[in-house]
């Protein structure tokens, strides 16, 4: 009954916890490096390729992060939207 009526506001938390995760590009480069295979994110992986002038393969990255992003969104929306 609780978690019912605090639906909207548990999935607004873990859409703005998700947002913070995928948006710490600086913090992950900082402390955790950019090791392949131990420590690479995507979002360092597409400031590598940038960086190494693979323009392809980090737009790439960037779509498939913006699709993760979008479909966690809408599943959010789905759940959310029922009363």
């Amino acid at each position: 009954m609780l978690l019912a009526i605090a639906q909207r506001p548990i999935i607004t938390a873990v859409l703005a916890g998700f947002g913070r995760t995928i948006s710490e590009v600086g913090a992950v480069l900082i402390v955790g490096g950019n090791i392949a295979g131990y420590t690479r994110t995507m979002t360092t992986a597409i400031a590598l390729e940038t960086s190494k002038g693979d323009l392809g393969l980090a737009l790439g990255l960037g779509f498939i992060l913006i699709g993760i992003t979008v479909a966690v969104s809408a599943a959010a929306f789905v759940l959310g939207g029922k009363e």
